[in-house]
């Protein structure tokens, strides 16, 4: 049996009357291993779970750069709008990631 299996166990009959469609049971760490198993989900598979991994990875990517470059997040947030870098940045987030302009731009403090 997993160690998923095994948690659910422990959980009651009033824990299975809150489950509604898109709810999950479960404190963070669960979250986390749920995100886990789901990195290998396919093109079918969509909802809250893969935008939320879809989110990590975006802030992952971000945080990635401004290592490489060397800013901290309020030197991001203070550079130009049309900042090269930004630009840049959010290029690479619309290739690598299914998130919005209006996510990357509020992320990156760019215009729309």
């Amino acid at each position: 049996m997993s160690q998923i299996e095994e948690r659910g166990r422990g959980e009651t009959q009033a824990d299975h009357r809150q489950i509604r469609r898109g709810w999950r049971l479960g404190d963070d760490q669960f979250r986390k291993e749920l995100l886990a198993v789901g990195k290998s989900a396919g093109g079918s598979h969509y909802g809250s779970e893969r935008q939320e991994r879809d989110q990590e990875k975006a802030n992952r990517l971000v945080d990635e750069e401004l290592r490489h470059l060397g800013w901290t997040e309020k030197e991001l947030e203070q550079r130009p709008k049309g900042d090269k870098q930004k630009v840049e940045t959010s290029r690479m987030l619309r290739q690598q990631t299914t998130m919005t302009l209006k996510w990357i731009a509020q992320r990156l403090h760019i215009g729309s």
